[in-house]
C-alpha cells in the first residue's frame, strides 16, 4: 500500500512539474507569437516556424507524462492518439502555413478539436493525480474553440490571434492544475 502511495505521490509531483513547464512555455509561446507573427496577412518562415513549435511541444509533453505514468494496467490511447495527431498537426501546419494564414487558423481549429477529446480522457483518467478538473475543462474549452478557429479558417477570416488566445487559455488550465497539484501535495505530507 505504500508503495501505491509513494508512487502516486511521485506521480502527482511529477504532472505538477510538467504543468509548471507547460504554463512557462504557452505563455512564452503567446508572448513571441503576439509579439512577432499573431497579426500577419500572409505567410513567413518565421510564422511556420513559431506555429509548428507548440505542438511539437505538446507532443514532447505528452510523451514526457507517458514516461512517468506509474499506471502500467491502464490504456493509454487517449494519450498515444493526441501524440500521433500533434506530430501529424506539425506537418500540417508546416505546409498550411506557408501557403495561407486561413489554412494554418483552420489546421489549428482541427488540431484543438482532436486533441481536446484525448486531453478530456486523459484527465478524467489521472482524475485520482490531482489537479485534473482543470484540464477536464481545458479539453471540454478546447473542442469548442477549436470549432470556433476552424470555422474562421474555413470561412477565410480571423488571425492567428485566435491561436494565440487559445494558447493563453491553455496556459492559464495548466497553471491551475499545478496550483492544485502543490495544494494536494502539501496536504498529503501532514
Amino acid at each position: 500500500m505504500a508503495t501505491a502511495e509513494t508512487a502516486a505521490l511521485a506521480y502527482g509531483r511529477s504532472l505538477r512539474d510538467l504543468y509548471v513547464i507547460r504554463f512557462g512555455f504557452a505563455i512564452i509561446w503567446v508572448g513571441i507569437m503576439v509579439a512577432t507573427v499573431a497579426d500577419a496577412t500572409e505567410p513567413t518562415a518565421l510564422l511556420t516556424v513559431v506555429l509548428i513549435v507548440y505542438p511539437a511541444f505538446d507532443a514532447g509533453a505528452v510523451l514526457w507524462q507517458l514516461r512517468v505514468d506509474p499506471d502500467h494496467q491502464r490504456s493509454k490511447v487517449a494519450e498515444w492518439t493526441n501524440v500521433v495527431v500533434s506530430l501529424a498537426v506539425v506537418i500540417a501546419l508546416g505546409v498550411s502555413s506557408s501557403i495561407t494564414i486561413h489554412g494554418a487558423l483552420a489546421v489549428w481549429g482541427g488540431w484543438a478539436i482532436v486533441s481536446g477529446i484525448p486531453q478530456l480522457i486523459a484527465a478524467i483518467h489521472h482524475r485520482r493525480s490531482g489537479g485534473q478538473v482543470a484540464q477536464m475543462f481545458s479539453g471540454g474549452i478546447s473542442v469548442f474553440a477549436g470549432a470556433g478557429l476552424l470555422a474562421q479558417g474555413l470561412r477565410g477570416n480571423g488571425t492567428m490571434t485566435g491561436a494565440a488566445g487559445y494558447a493563453a487559455l491553455g496556459a492559464i488550465f495548466f497553471l491551475v492544475s499545478a496550483v492544485r497539484l502543490s495544494v494536494r501535495l502539501r496536504r498529503s505530507r501532514t
